[in-house]
């Protein structure tokens, strides 16, 4: 065996002498690698494969001097080198026939970082030696401690399992303590790097399976010698000449106060400090980022930080919210301020989404997820985790002062995904928000949040949500998931908690039923209490549409029919039962709502009239919710509209809003904008020129009630549903229809598709229509809804729904065909004498061929003109 010589306090001791003691296995001499410096092999009993060895050094310098040495021998030992390349600093190490050099870029965040760094690991293969840049340059892009300890535990044991070595540095006395101790805990050697006078010293704070008696003293490096410092006045005099920094804040907080001590400073002194904290809090650079850059003061982005839980990105729809604020609190010297509720809303920054990933040992599963062969594949395991990890104590300990903050008052968890809400994709409804009605003791509360927050990140790995990524062409892009927490809107009202008044607003309204409508003007979409029931399509129920440039136009519905098609159920929170539940409109304007309920709604004289004639005894007053009052004798509509046209000239874009309204006796009320977007549209397209509406070769003809602009298209399939056929069916077997559809939907891809059905597509409630899910009809180009009244199948008008902002993202076009009313034509016929290929495309459906009809339609065109609100389907 070679001998080394080493030097302890001048006393020569050979490898004879030294007798290092191994726990776990016994390395073999086939693990053993050099560290390139004969002194601190010996001191250390070399390195072994597998290691991670992390310099904390003062200057790069110093590491750049143990990384020549490292390479040197392992360049002569004919090794697999790889330097990973992303740092600020020089390079240490040039491209060459012996080095190979991967340049990553880390602004494009953490998850492309890490996974770049994780599929460029799995090339190189096992025994690949590597160079880090020093990961302290990674705060200059993340901005926080944090996420440098989570890429440090992500990457350390791939590295690991391949029987790598890797060399990283990181910089004394600018990381916290935690950062430190998270890196210890996971690397296999860990050393203290001096430069004391001239002199090198290491330090070895932690190596993995050996001890010696004297391996953890500091060494100073001679030529190839490594001598140990034991005697107690020379580790005092070296340790006394070194500073140790105090505990540290996270490098993202230390921004923060910096910017704090900057508000009241000259704006040309904190403009540029602003713009940074705008691109750390709120995103890169977009058309949203430009806009908050012209809104946002410094103090409002620290008023912000104030409250925010972790660090990283707050997410699209905490941006969106906060943005249009801003711009309607600016607007006109301050005009809607008095309408505007104060919000005091919190955001748990894509960091702790990050972090709660990599501490419960997610992350080689969350890497197979993002892979194009993993993507549906290992997303549902992913999902059952993620609702069930822990969540670290220091991050348990700032939920729960967010939890403080809000006492019992309802919140609500929602989702802020990075691409949320932003021009081009909208993600409506694709991920989940969850009331909490916060009843209960501290413990129950916190609980029930926590796993709201669960809820919310598991969402990510939804189908819905995943089709759309997909479709969209954002499968590569970071979806990172950060959270809204809001105080729901609203009031005491007895034992329940909601809003007057809640809804949609789009500042556009592309579906028009009547040629007076000003599609300008914008249109409202409104229900009695939680807004759960504007943004969905809700089973037997009605939202109120608002024509804003005539708030009292109503649907295109029979008068006899205005009560059936109007709001019948609210949804509520019920702080007994602390949940939200769905409660009769009529209970709840029977009791205290603090205002008038004529505001909202008109007595049924009709029913009271009968009742009093059977002799019922009239406990309740029954009501229709119609509005009529609020839209007729109040500025609602016209503020809101005003609201509406500010936030679109600002954002030169059509836009979409989510809000609640509360009102008081005195006729005043208060508007609490939760949500804003750019409302997804195609565009109008040019004018087209319709032909005549032939009975004979027509399927479909009438005035207004469709969206998609102006059209000429030509169907190469149309696929009828019989309303008739599909009602006699099973519960179990309209559901199979449904799946049957969404066969189709994929077999057809390529060609263009009509489909036609009764009531509603994509209810949940198979008696109402086809319960498809929005992944089972992306694909077609036209979506037509038959009514069918006798039969109970009635579209519904939800324009600013999530179902249709999914129709206007994805180009469908849309309409509702309502048989039987004047100037309308409909003769399903005209599909059904047609050969019915359903058996043939798919033969294990055949059962269905009576309810499902598919045609081949050459020479069938669709036709719409927006200013004469025609379409015709020959």
């Amino acid at each position: 065996m070679k001998r080394y010589v080493m030097m302890w306090l001048g006393i020569k001791v050979n490898a004879a002498e030294y007798h290092p003691i191994q726990h776990g296995r016994e390395a073999s001499l086939d693990d053993r690698v050099s560290t390139g410096h004969v002194g601190l092999d010996q001191a250390i009993d070399m390195l072994r494969l597998g290691d991670n060895v992390v310099w904390q050094v003062n200057s790069l310098e110093s590491y750049q001097q143990m990384v020549d040495a490292y390479i040197h021998r392992a360049v002569q030992d004919g090794r697999n080198i790889v330097y990973v390349r992303f740092g600020s600093h020089p390079p240490l190490l040039a491209e060459s026939e012996q080095v190979k050099v991967y340049r990553l870029d880390p602004d494009k965040g953490f998850e492309s970082f890490a996974t770049a760094v994780h599929l460029l690991i799995e090339r190189e293969g096992k025994r690949t030696f590597y160079v880090f840049d020093s990961l302290t340059d990674l705060l200059e892009y993340w901005h926080s401690d944090l996420m440098i300890g989570n890429f440090f535990k992500v990457a350390c044991p791939y590295l690991y399992e391949l029987d790598t070595v890797a060399y990283f540095a990181i910089l004394r006395n600018v990381h916290t303590y935690s950062t430190i101790a998270r890196i210890r805990e996971t690397t296999q050697v860990l050393f203290d790097l001096y430069e004391v006078k001239g002199k090198h010293y290491v330090h070895p704070l932690k190596v993995e399976n050996r001890y010696s008696p004297t391996m953890f003293f500091p060494h100073r490096l001679q030529g190839q010698e490594a001598i140990s410092l034991t005697a107690s006045a020379d580790v005092a005099e070296l340790f006394a000449s070194i500073r140790r920094g105090e505990e540290r804040l996270d490098y993202w907080d230390t921004m923060i106060n910096k910017a704090r001590e900057l508000v009241g400073q000259p704006k040309e002194l904190q403009d540029a400090y602003r713009k940074r904290l705008i691109r750390m809090l709120l995103g890169q650079q977009s058309r949203m980022i430009k806009l908050c850059e012209a809104f946002f003061t410094l103090e409002d982005i620290v008023m912000i930080a104030d409250r925010q839980v972790g660090s990283g990105w707050i997410g699209g729809k905490s941006v969106g919210m906060l943005l249009a604020r801003k711009i309607l609190e600016q607007a006109d010297g301050g005009r809607f301020r008095p309408y505007l509720e104060p919000h005091d809303s919190y955001y748990i920054g894509t960091d702790v989404f990050y972090t709660y990933i990599v501490q419960n040992g997610w992350w080689k599963l969350r890497t197979k997820q993002k892979t194009a062969e993993g993507y549906f594949e290992y997303a549902p395991e992913l999902q059952e985790k993620l609702l069930h990890g822990r969540f670290p104590d220091s991050i348990r300990e700032k939920f729960m002062q967010l939890l403080e903050h809000f006492g019992q008052s309802p919140i609500i968890v929602r989702s802020s995904s990075l691409l949320e809400d932003n021009f081009g994709n909208a993600f409506a409804g694709k991920y989940e928000s969850v009331f909490c009605a916060n009843q209960g003791t501290p413990k129950e509360r916190y609980e029930a949040f926590e796993q709201a927050i669960r809820i919310v990140y598991a969402s990510s790995m939804n189908r819905d949500a995943l089709e759309y990524r997909m479709s969209r062409g954002l499968f590569a892009e970071d979806e990172q998931m950060a959270i809204l927490v809001q105080r729901v809107s609203g009031d005491h009202y007895g034992d329940e908690f909601y809003p007057h008044l809640a809804g949609v607003g789009n500042s556009k309204n592309l579906y028009v039923w009547d040629p007076e409508i000003d599609m300008n003007a914008g249109m409202l979409r409104l229900v009695f209490g939680l807004g759960t029931r504007a943004v969905d399509r809700t089973e037997g129920d009605y939202a109120r549409l608002v024509t804003l440039d005539n708030p009292s136009r109503l649907p295109l519905v029979h008068a006899e029919d205005r009560k059936r098609f109007s709001q019948h159920l609210a949804d509520v929170i019920s702080l007994s039962e602390n949940q939200l539940v769905t409660r009769r409109v009529d209970a709840c304007l029977n009791r205290d709502i603090k205002v008038d309920p004529a505001l909202f709604a008109s007595v049924d004289h009709e029913v009271l009239s009968r009742m009093r004639e059977l002799g019922i005894k009239v406990e309740q007053k029954p009501y229709v919710l119609d509005l009529h009052r609020l839209l007729t004798h109040t500025d609602f509509p016209a503020v809101m509209r005003d609201m509406l046209q500010c936030l679109s000239r600002v954002y030169d874009y059509p836009v979409d809003i989510e809000f609640t309204a509360n009102f008081t006796e005195n006729g005043r009320y208060k508007i609490n904008i939760v949500q804003c977007r750019p409302l997804q549209t195609k565009g109008l397209g040019r004018k087209v020129t319709l032909p005549k509406a032939a009975d004979e070769a027509c399927l479909f003809a009438m005035q207004g009630n469709f969206m998609g602009g102006n059209v000429r298209l030509s169907i190469d399939y149309t696929v009828l549903v019989r309303s008739s056929a599909y009602l006699q069916l099973s519960e179990q077997d309209k559901h199979a229809v449904a799946r049957l559809i969404g066969q189709l939907n994929r077999l057809l891809i390529g060609r263009t598709v009509m489909l036609i059905g009764p009531g509603r597509w994509g209810t949940t409630t198979p008696s109402l229509g086809v319960p498809v899910k929005f992944a089972e009809i992306n694909h077609v180009a036209v979506l037509v809804e038959a009514a069918e009244p006798e039969e109970g199948f009635m579209p519904e008008l939800s324009y600013g729904s999530h179902f249709f902002q999914d129709l206007v993202e994805t180009g469908i076009f849309y309409a509702a065909v309502f048989a039987g009313q004047p100037g309308v034509i409909f003769r399903p016929e005209r599909i059904l004498h047609e050969h019915n290929q359903l058996t043939e495309l798919l033969p294990q459906y055949a059962s269905f061929h009576h309810v499902v009809h598919v045609a081949e339609t050459p020479g069938m065109e669709l036709y719409s003109d927006i200013v004469s609100q025609r379409v015709i389907c020959v």
